[in-house]
C-alpha cells in the first residue's frame, strides 16, 4: 500500500488531432469543463469519499456534458442511434462492473456502478443491461436528449464518406469533424484505495451492437491498489488487443517501474505492437499522475497528491 494522507485525481475528455480546439473560444470551453470536474472530484475526495466514488461522479459529470462521446453527447451508429459502453472498477478488491451497447441511460457509468454492486456478474449488455437498468430504477431518457447537431452532422458526414469516422482521426483540411472519444476518470482516496470509471459513445457511424475498449475490463479502465488506476482513450480496437490498462500495471507489478516509467513502457508497446491510436491516464498506488498518448493531443487533467487543478490539451 502507497503513502495515505493525501488523494489525487485525473480525468480525459478524449484523444486525437482536436484541431477545431485551434479556436480560442473552444479550447477554453473544454478546459474550463475539465477543471470545474476536477474541482468537484476534489470536494467529493475531501469530505471523505472514496476514489470509487470520486472516480463515478467525475465520470458522470463527463457524461452529463454534451461536448464529450459519452452520456449525452454519444455520437450515433449506423441506423443514427446511440448506443453506449462504460465500466467501473475498484482497486481495494478488483470488484468491477461494466455495460455495452446501452440506449437512453443518461449515466452508463452508474449503471456499470450497479452491476458491480448489485448483481453478481462484471458486465451485462444491450437488452439485458437495460432490463437490469429497470429492475435499478434507472429512467430511460427520450432519444432526442442524446441528439446534439454536431454528432448529427458527424454522421452524415460519414454516410457521405461510406466509412466509420473515428473520434481519434486526423481531421481533413475542409472537415469541421469534431474528434473526441472516450471520457475517463481515475483517484486514488486519502486511504491509498484505487479506482477507475470509463464510459463512451464509441465511433461515428459504427456498426450495430460493436463493442470498444472502454467496458473491457484490462483494456479501458483498469484498477488495482497494488499498482495503479488507469482510463484509456482511443481507437478500441487496438486497446482491446494490447490490454493497455493491465499491461500498464503489470509493467509496475513484475518489473517494479514507478507510474511514469510503466505509462510510457504501455504507450511504447502500444505502438511498436499494433501502431494504437490513443492515450491513457495513470495514477500510481503512491498517488503520482501520469499520462501517454501517440495521438497529437489528449484532453485532460489531474490533481496529484492534492495539490492545484491542471488542465491541458
Amino acid at each position: 500500500m502507497g503513502q495515505k494522507g493525501h488523494y489525487s485525481l485525473m480525468v480525459h475528455g478524449g484523444a486525437g488531432a482536436l484541431d477545431n480546439v485551434k479556436d480560442q473560444k473552444t479550447a477554453v470551453r473544454y478546459l474550463e469543463s475539465i477543471r470545474h470536474i476536477l474541482e468537484h472530484g476534489r470536494e467529493v475526495l475531501e469530505l471523505g469519499g472514496s476514489a470509487l466514488q470520486a472516480a463515478e461522479t467525475c465520470a458522470s459529470l463527463l457524461e452529463d456534458d454534451p461536448v464529450f462521446n459519452a452520456g449525452c453527447g454519444s455520437v450515433l451508429n449506423e441506423y443514427g442511434k446511440v448506443e453506449m459502453d462504460a465500466a467501473i472498477m475498484d482497486g481495494r478488491d478488483l470488484s468491477a462492473g461494466a455495460v455495452a451497447a446501452v440506449q437512453n441511460i443518461a449515466n452508463p457509468i452508474q449503471l456499470a456502478r450497479y452491476v458491480m454492486t448489485e448483481s453478481e456478474h462484471v458486465m451485462l449488455i444491450s437488452e439485458g443491461a437495460m432490463r437490469f437498468a429497470d429492475h435499478c430504477g434507472i429512467a430511460r431518457e427520450p432519444d432526442n436528449y442524446f441528439y446534439t447537431p454536431d454528432r448529427v452532422e458527424q454522421l452524415k458526414q460519414a454516410r457521405l464518406k461510406h466509412k466509420i469516422m473515428l473520434d481519434h482521426d486526423d481531421t481533413e483540411e475542409d472537415s469541421e469533424d469534431q474528434k473526441y472519444g472516450t471520457i475517463g476518470a481515475i483517484a486514488r482516496d486519502e486511504a491509498g484505495n484505487l479506482a477507475a470509471a470509463t464510459s463512451t459513445g464509441g465511433i461515428v457511424n459504427k456498426r450495430m451492437g460493436r463493442v470498444g475498449d472502454s467496458p473491457i475490463i484490462g483494456a479501458g479502465v483498469y484498477a488495482d491498489n497494488e499498482t495503479c488506476a488507469v482510463s484509456a482513450t482511443g481507437y478500441g480496437e487496438d486497446f482491446m488487443r494490447t490490454l493497455i490498462g493491465k499491461t500498464i500495471s503489470d509493467y509496475m507489478l513484475m518489473m517494479n517501474l514507478d507510474g511514469r516509467q510503466a505509462t510510457a513502457a504501455g504507450i511504447e508497446y502500444l505502438k511498436r505492437k499494433v501502431k494504437g491510436r490513443g492515450g491513457v491516464i495513470v495514477i500510481d498506488r503512491e498517488g503520482n499522475c501520469s499520462s501517454g498518448l501517440t495521438t497529437k493531443k489528449m484532453i485532460h487533467g489531474w490533481i496529484e497528491k492534492s495539490g492545484e487543478a491542471i488542465a491541458r490539451f
